[in-house]
């Protein structure tokens, strides 16, 4: 009993007996254990399903690779996440290439991602479908999103590396059919960081203002495996090519080849010399085509002017002729004239005699005597004095009685009886006593001149108020 006691219930630890092993603390332990685990897994392959990825704000990645059994936590450093020749989301069966090792801080072991791939083209093509069905799901591969391609575009912007065949496939295709002005955005069609080149080439297209804009963009590359077409299959490049704002060919591949931004463009090519075909006519044809709507307007013009000219000679032969037309106007013009002739005669004769009975009655002797009867009738009109000196007494009269009213009502007239006109020294009556005090200078007009006054104070009135005797 005393030794149980002592077994369970001792305070202080002690050594067992035999046992000269110090205890180990939990940072010396999570030490060991790492070095024991870096050392046996110095470089390990994992194949597994990405789970939890999480990409953080310093730019290192976190994630977990699971299968049907078991789960093991992943980190990638900012370095090896920024140089991904894909983007990885949950769900994608990958290969894990790194070295394990223990996180102390947890007591959780893990594995540092140094290279990340897809398990395969199964995988790659697994993961192009679930973004295939997520881009199409935001209507970005919609039929109502495509913009008609210009007839014939003055500016061509091509986004292709400017070392492979492609471009010199489309310049030379493009110098063929209908030369126009090309701009090429140098970008790397393979590798890491290729989508982003792609998809900033495409944004920079866009952007472009004035005469540099292009009419037409062609992103075009050539044939290659699935992993060497991926960089356009990645969702930063078909986002861009969804929103360009410019007419887009996508011409990625060979014929049998397909890619994300194929169905995000708005017309596919086969080839990148198809894409050159599709983006101008053939400049020879064009012209031949020219030639022949004017030749075929030419045509309609002559065939107008020709059925014209036979509808007027049949309207022209059907009208009567000019002197059928002309000959009763002709003849009545001829019997007016006669009747003017004949009209005139008699008005003349007519306008003699009145001329001989106005001339008649202007005789010397008929004028002398009207006049002798004019005169007799001034001379017997006379002028009475009388009828024109009583109008001229009446008038004198009521003007002076006006006088006399105006006399009376001089403002000058009172001051003969003593009175004076109170004016201030700047000009206007004054008519009261408050007035006058706030004048303060005054003139005083008397009947013999003016006199200047001031005042000084209000005068006390000339009698008070007497007051009621009060009976009480």
């Amino acid at each position: 009993m005393d030794d149980l006691i002592d077994f369970e219930g001792r305070l202080l630890a002690e050594s067992a007996p035999g046992d000269n092993a110090a205890p180990l603390t939990v940072s010396e332990l999570s030490s060991r254990l790492k070095r024991h685990v870096e050392d046996g897994f110095g470089r390990v392959r994992i194949r597994g399903e990405i789970s939890g990825w999480k990409r953080v704000a310093s730019g290192h990645c976190y994630l977990a690779l699971k299968d049907d059994k078991a789960v093991i936590d992943g980190v990638m450093w900012k370095a090896t996440a920024s140089a991904l020749a894909f983007a990885p989301e949950d769900g994608a069966d990958v290969i894990a290439t790194g070295k394990l090792t223990i996180y102390p801080g947890r007591s959780k072991y893990q594995i540092v991602i140094e290279r990340l791939e897809l398990a395969g083209a199964g995988a790659m093509l697994a993961l192009l479908e679930k973004l295939k069905a997520k881009l199409a799901a935001e209507g970005l591969f919609d039929a109502s999103r495509k913009k008609p391609l210009p007839y014939l575009p003055r500016t061509i912007g091509v986004v292709t590396s400017p070392t492979g065949a492609v471009i010199r496939d489309i310049l030379h295709r493009l110098s063929d059919r209908f030369p126009v002005r090309v701009i090429v955005w140098p970008v790397i069609v393979q590798g890491n960081g290729a989508a982003q080149a792609v998809a900033r080439a495409i944004d920079g297209f866009s952007t472009m203002q004035g005469v540099d804009r292009p009419d037409l963009v062609i992103v075009a590359r050539g044939g290659g495996s699935v992993e060497d077409l991926w960089a356009f299959n990645e969702e930063v490049a078909v986002r861009a090519v969804a929103a360009c704002s410019i007419p887009i060919i996508s011409a990625v591949g060979h014929e049998t080849d397909t890619s994300l931004c194929d169905f995000a463009a708005d017309v596919r090519a086969p080839t990148p010399t198809a894409a050159a075909e599709m983006a101008v006519p053939v400049r020879g044809d064009l012209l031949a085509a020219v030639q022949e709507l004017a030749s075929r307007t030419l045509r309609c013009a002559h065939r107008y002017h020709d059925h014209g000219g036979e509808r007027l000679r049949a309207l022209a032969a059907r009208l009567p002729k000019q002197d059928s037309l002309l000959g009763p106007q002709r003849q009545r013009t001829d019997d007016l004239s006669g009747r003017l002739r004949r009209g005139l005669g008699h008005r003349l004769t007519e306008a003699r005699g009145d001329v001989a009975r106005a001339s008649g009655a202007l005789r010397p002797a008929l004028l002398q005597a009207r006049l002798g009867r004019s005169q007799e009738r001034l001379a017997s009109v006379r002028l009475e004095r009388r009828l024109v000196d009583r109008p001229i007494a009446q008038a004198r009269e009521q003007l002076d009685r006006l006088w006399r009213v105006a006399q009376s009502l001089h403002p000058d007239k009172p001051l003969e009886r003593g009175y004076a006109r109170v004016e201030k020294r700047g000009g206007g009556v004054v008519a009261s006593a408050s007035a006058a005090q706030a004048a303060g200078a005054l003139t005083l007009h008397f009947q013999d001149g003016p006199v200047d006054a001031r005042v000084e104070r209000a005068a006390r009135p000339a009698y008070d108020k007497p007051q009621q005797d009060s009976l009480f």
